[in-house]
């Protein structure tokens, strides 16, 4: 089952060479997709879960719908390229639109999680002894009510 995907300014392009540097992957795209239209950014990563891909950030959605056209099965570096658009808005745009979040590293995301069970495991005791305080209070005023 495909699922479509709206028309953006990101396009998601796999298929490319492994074995060529990232500089030159990029230097080539970018020759390559800008007589389409101006790019914004193209984004290449080199972890393996992303080898063979990147993604390309034209200004304009019709700049990027061209170029998808014309360079979808296209032999770059002598492996045919699939072109798609990006599933969700890349950073560059978002930075524009004012909807950019900074994303959160792995140590970031432990060092949170750390902190909130920390600030949680002090909520708790501070709970539990206000709890016994008022326990305290409770009985006092018990007994200051029994001698009236």
């Amino acid at each position: 089952m495909s699922t479509t995907v709206d028309p953006s300014q990101s396009l998601y392009i796999k298929g490319l060479p492994e074995k060529v540097l990232v500089e030159e992957i990029k230097a080539s795209l970018y020759a390559l997709f800008l007589s389409y239209g101006d790019i914004l950014d193209i984004v290449i990563k080199k972890n393996n879960k992303m080898r063979g891909q990147a993604f390309i950030v034209f200004e304009e959605i019709s700049a990027a719908t061209a170029a998808l056209r014309s360079l979808n099965g296209f032999s770059f570096y002598d492996n045919n390229i699939n072109i798609q658009y990006a599933k969700s808005k890349s950073d560059a745009i978002a930075k524009l639109d004012g909807t950019y979040k900074p994303k959160l590293s792995a140590e970031d995301i432990k060092r949170k999680a750390t902190s909130a069970a920390a600030m949680s495991a002090t909520k708790r005791q501070k709970s539990s002894d206000s709890d016994d305080e008022d326990a305290k209070m409770g009985r006092v005023e018990e007994s200051e009510d029994d001698s009236d």
